[in-house]
């Protein structure tokens, strides 16, 4: 039988409160452990989860594949790390294994074999059984990394100031087992929404949407993301009340984005404990839990660290103002609509769909009609060019940089934690480099003709070797004798 990943409500005390995990079932029913320590490791998030459930379901596959070769557990951890980058396919196309697993990006295999390290440690502590990937002495290159990778946390954490700089134990230790190196990828122009599609973006895609109402929610959410950098998931977290006049923009919207549990509660809520948060107002107004808890297409999550307010809340910053004149407008007939369905939650954004009408619009949905808006267009989703909902937060970014906006400044309007975090919305793409360099050229072209400089280049390019005429004869083929 084989391993089936499956969500389960859990439930593990009087009170009933079930908590959604991913588990695992196999023909001796589910695998306790692992649903034993992700209920210990329940803060964690739930995209955490998953990695560890997909990981030790691909484990799991290969223990069964292979149970008969291998005696010791660290041995069985190695070759399985091995399969995950080579497959388990030959060169003869055969698979004995059953597995029928391809080669995995060095970057997808480091993720297993890194997520899985917490999950066989809590194991070997668990049955007092030998770690499958246990901590050996470090060779002196593997400290040399560990340290810079210790400095470089240090040097960068927020509270480090407060923190004890001693040098911790485990930079002399290194796994037995360790990922591949990946390849460094230099910042892409491509990676960013062109501004000259944005107009046929929204007018033309979003707007050209059947169900006025499902244009207008959709636009909204674009005008958010490209005019204020907001993630496509954080705008799933938007609520009604959020959204007030801008004290400083006339006519413009002031939206605040709360955090999905630990935001304030609106218009001065406190629950029965006197608890103000996001997650009780949804307990106890509505039974329901944050978005960001939830599995399956359900789940919205949350990626911004930084926030702007003691009540938990990102405050989105529009550039050019004009944006958040152009959201408010819309904003008010977006209420209009919302009063055609029937809904159950504060959530601000809705499907419109007889099936789901009023429930809350999902990351999965909005996808589906971001590739039917550019659809309309004349163009299809690519993440290599810029055309994806992500690449709109860095063409907000590409812009503040192009207005010389100071960095701190760009660093608040992104809710960036550090200045590191935003160099790859701001760094200039190839397009940009290019097109500068040839106008740097031609200027430097002026200077030589005006004598103030002498161009590198000179008369040479005119004085080229000729081309070969005879490219059969042997010298050319097997290669000239050496003089």
């Amino acid at each position: 039988m084989p391993v089936v990943q499956v969500i389960a409500k859990v439930v593990v005390d009087d009170t009933g409160i079930q908590s959604e995990i991913p588990v695992l079932i196999t023909e001796h029913g589910v695998v306790s452990s692992l649903v034993d320590y992700l209920l210990d490791n329940h803060h964690l998030s739930p995209s955490w989860q998953r990695s560890v459930t997909q990981a030790t379901k691909l484990l799991l596959e290969y223990m069964e594949a292979s149970q008969h070769h291998f005696s010791a557990p660290r041995v069985l951890f190695q070759t399985f790390a091995s399969r995950l980058y080579t497959g388990t396919i030959g060169a003869d196309g055969l698979d004995p294994s059953g597995l029928g697993w391809i080669p995995a990006s060095r970057q997808t295999s480091n993720r297993h074999v890194s997520i899985l390290r917490g999950f066989t440690d809590y194991l070997a502590d668990l049955y007092d059984a030998p770690t499958m990937n246990p901590l050996v002495t470090a060779s002196t290159y593997d400290q040399r990394l560990n340290y810079a990778a210790w400095h470089r946390r240090n040097s960068h954490d927020f509270l480090g100031h407060i923190k004890s700089k001693a040098i911790s134990e485990s930079v002399e230790q290194a796994r037995n087992i360790r990922g591949r190196r990946v390849l460094s990828k230099a910042d892409s122009d491509v990676i960013a929404f062109p501004e000259k599609l944005f107009q046929a973006m929204y007018m033309h895609g979003f707007g050209g949407a059947a169900d006025p109402r499902c244009a207008v929610r959709d636009q909204l959410i674009l005008i958010m993301m490209h005019g204020a950098g907001l993630r496509e998931s954080d705008a799933q977290h938007l609520w009604i009340t959020d959204v007030e006049d801008h004290p400083l923009i006339e006519g413009g919207a002031m939206v605040r984005v709360y955090h999905p549990e630990e935001g304030r509660a609106p218009n001065n809520w406190r629950g029965r404990k006197g608890t103000t948060t996001r997650a009780a107002y949804l307990r106890e107004q509505y039974g329901l839990m944050p978005r960001s808890l939830r599995q399956g297409t359900k789940r919205v999550g949350w990626k911004t660290r930084l926030v702007d307010h003691a009540d938990n809340y990102i405050q989105l910053h529009w550039f050019p103002p004009r944006f958040s004149v152009l959201f408010m407008k819309l904003w008010r007939v977006h209420i209009r609509y919302l009063t055609t369905v029937e809904r159950h939650h504060p959530y601000a954004f809705v499907s419109y769909e007889n099936s789901v009408a009023g429930q809350p619009y999902t990351l999965q949905a909005l996808n589906g009609n971001y590739k039917r808006a550019l659809a309309r267009i004349g163009k299809t989703i690519s993440k290599s060019e810029g055309r994806s909902t992500h690449g709109h937060r860095h063409a907000f970014g590409r812009r503040l940089r192009k207005a010389e906006i100071p960095p701190q400044i760009i660093r608040k309007a992104m809710h960036h934690s550090s200045l590191e975090s935003q160099k790859r919305y701001t760094a200039p793409g190839i397009a940009e480099v290019s097109t500068t360099l040839t106008a740097a050229g031609d200027r430097l072209d002026e200077l030589a003709v005006s004598g103030k400089i002498i161009s590198p280049f000179n008369d040479w390019l005119e004085v080229l070797p000729e081309p070969l005429e005879n490219l059969d004869s042997p010298e050319i083929r097997y290669g000239a004798k050496k003089h």
